[in-house]
């Protein structure tokens, strides 16, 4: 009480909190943007990426694969200026073209690359060195150290071997998937991202491509320890919609449900879920909104707020701003 009365009378800054937001992609780079600048913000993302300009430069030269670290860096960074469009700026061409041309690539992508070069291999050091030339908010994890890819299982038992081949729906589509796994199964966790977890007040889990993105960063085996026996408040944020192929025809409790089946023993405290679906997904994504079965999402217990959280000038992604605002109340409470 006496301490509370002085911090304020003094105006003495409240400690940064520590969050820790575990995927990658475009649903994690959102919630990063929304959220810089107030916290002390980590990602921790996949290393099983085998496609596009990042599979490419994987293969090509032998590295991480770079897209979730650079997306989410850039998301992070302080720049408002040209210099942050260029690092998600991708050149002309085939995303899914020869490994070694340059169209498709993403610029922050190739620097990645070069700087894992310039420090002789230490990808580390690589990242360490973009967070500098970013003036980045925050720190971007990879989940595991080596070589790792993932594989799924569809209802019917069907195999799918690499992230690649998962993402764009190489398999009989008509059968969801049910469960995803590393290769190696046994593969060895970051260091510096179990002890982000360990120490961080609030876990962000989602939003993401649930198989590709999401679980392969759960259930590398120690982030899978760390996460579940974690006190910190934990928070799961729902897709806005659905991809084609991998959640199609999912409602909210299957995402939840699915997690289960990986994680049994992971509870949330909070689900965030978008209420607003007037906006048109254009047609050619192919995408549809996530339905909203509140009965259904109840029986796992959490709190779950309801509200409007959609880009409206990109409809299937989080509104950073709107989805920043409610996390806040959560910390705050």
């Amino acid at each position: 009480m006496f301490s509370e009365f002085f911090r304020h009378y003094l105006e003495l800054p409240e400690k940064t909190k520590k969050v820790v937001c575990l995927g990658g992609g475009v649903g994690t780079a959102q919630i990063l943007k929304g959220l810089r600048g107030s916290y002390d913000l980590t990602a921790i993302v996949s290393m099983a990426d085998d496609g596009g300009s990042a599979g490419r430069l994987r293969r090509a030269f032998s590295v991480p694969p770079p897209g979730d670290l650079v997306n989410c860096l850039a998301a992070l960074s302080d720049e408002e200026s040209i210099l942050q469009k260029l690092f998600i700026y991708r050149f002309a061409g085939k995303r899914y073209g020869k490994d070694t041309d340059l169209g498709g690539h993403k610029l922050g992508n190739l620097i990645f690359v070069a700087l894992t070069d310039i420090c002789k291999g230490d990808t580390n050091k690589a990242l360490e060195e973009f967070c500098k030339i970013v003036s980045s908010k925050g720190r971007v994890l990879p989940a595991s150290v080596g070589d790792v890819n993932i594989w799924a299982k569809t209802k019917n038992g069907q195999k799918i071997y690499g992230e690649q081949n998962i993402d764009l729906g190489k398999y009989n589509s008509h059968q969801s998937l049910t469960e995803v796994h590393l290769d190696p199964s046994d593969i060895e966790a970051f260091k510096p991202a179990i002890s982000a977890i360990r120490e961080a007040q609030l876990l962000i889990i989602g939003p993401g491509d649930l198989f590709t993105t999401v679980l392969p960063v759960l259930i590398v085996p120690k982030i899978k320890i760390a996460t579940t026996k974690s006190k910190a408040k934990k928070i799961f944020i729902l897709n806005i919609a659905n991809k084609p192929f991998e959640t199609a025809g999912f409602m909210g409790s299957d995402y939840l449900v699915t997690i289960k089946n990986h994680l049994k023993d992971l509870s949330f405290d909070t689900i965030l879920v978008n209420t607003n679906q007037k906006s048109k997904i254009p047609a050619n994504l192919h995408y549809s909104y996530v339905k909203y079965d509140k009965r259904n999402l109840e029986k796992f217990g959490a709190e779950i707020i309801a509200d409007d959280f959609v880009n409206n000038q990109y409809p299937i992604y989080h509104h950073s701003q709107k989805i920043a605002k409610a996390i806040e109340k959560i910390i705050n409470k």
